[in-house]
Order: structure tokens, then sequence, then C-alpha cells
């Protein structure tokens, strides 16, 4: 594992598979939330993102957490070796994203970029989590099996498996 693609819907634990796993295999960890938002919480402009999104993509090792723009997610998921798709059900993603706002009023939550508003972002992510299905389905499953090959997948489908993967790589 060199390159590695960490991707689900919002409130899925991304962030904290990720921190945990450029821990334990001293890779370079970039949050794309962090590379999207600008420190006071306004976007950063495309042509930006997209050259330093590219230019980690050219790097030896990388921990890519998050989603971005649709051309620059196909880019990173044909660049890494490693992929990891967290699939936590609906209701798993709405709760888990409540959570991390409740305890975003007190502890800014992992990956969340500085400046942002907790409350604002968790409306996203429930905007975001409203339209899901219509790109996190059955046809997406078929389309990552198929560009995964020669590559490790890792289809996470509950908070289980989620736990074990972080306990594994943290050993």
């Amino acid at each position: 594992m060199k390159k590695i693609a960490v991707f689900g819907k919002p409130g899925s634990g991304k962030s904290t598979l990720s921190k945990a796993l450029a821990s334990a295999v001293d890779i370079p960890l970039y949050q794309l939330d962090s590379l999207v938002f600008k420190a006071n919480g306004e976007r950063v402009a495309r042509e930006i993102y997209d050259q330093t999104h590219q230019g980690i993509l050219s790097r030896e090792q990388w921990i890519i957490d998050g989603f971005g723009p649709l051309a620059c997610f196909n880019q990173r998921l044909a660049a890494a070796d490693t992929l990891i798709y967290i699939d936590l059900p609906y209701p798993t993603s709405y709760w888990l994203a409540t959570k991390r706002m409740l305890k975003g009023l007190l502890v800014k939550p992992e990956g969340w970029p500085d400046g942002s508003s907790v409350l604002k972002g968790t409306l996203q992510s429930y905007k975001m989590l409203k339209l899901s299905p219509t790109f996190w389905n059955d046809d997406f499953v078929k389309s990552l099996t198929d560009q995964s090959q020669g590559k490790e997948l890792h289809h996470i489908k509950s908070v289980a498996e989620l736990n074990g993967f972080v306990r594994c790589v943290t050993k």
C-alpha cells in the first residue's frame, strides 16, 4: 500500500480511519475537505484545487480521504493501488454525521477544515446523504469492482467491519 484512496458517503468514518491508517503505515495523509476549503471556510478556486490534487497524485505515497470533484475522484481511483470504500447503511451515516456535529460543538471534528461551521457542514452532509443513492449504489460497486483489477479493494459495509479494519491497521 503506497497510494490509498479512502472514500464513501458523508459521516462514514473516512477521516478517522484515514488518520489511523496514516499513523500505522507512515504515509502522508491528505484530507480533501482541507484542500477544498480555505481556513475561513470559503471554497478554494477549482484551478488551485486541481493543481494541488494533481501534485499529490504524482507523489510516491499518499492517503487521500474524501470525494472532491468527480473528475478528480476518478483520477484518484485510477492512480491508487489501494481502494477503501466505506459503505455504511444510510441510517448509520446520518447518525454518525449527527454525532460528529454534536461532538463538534466542543472539539473540531477529525479532518474538518479550519474555520468551517460544523452546523453548516452537517446540513451539507445531510443534503449529500439524501442525494447519495444516485451515486453510491450497486452500479457504483460494480464499476468499482471492475476498476479495481490489480488493486487492493476493501469494501467496508458495517461499523463492526470499520472498527475491525482500524484495529487491524493500528496493531
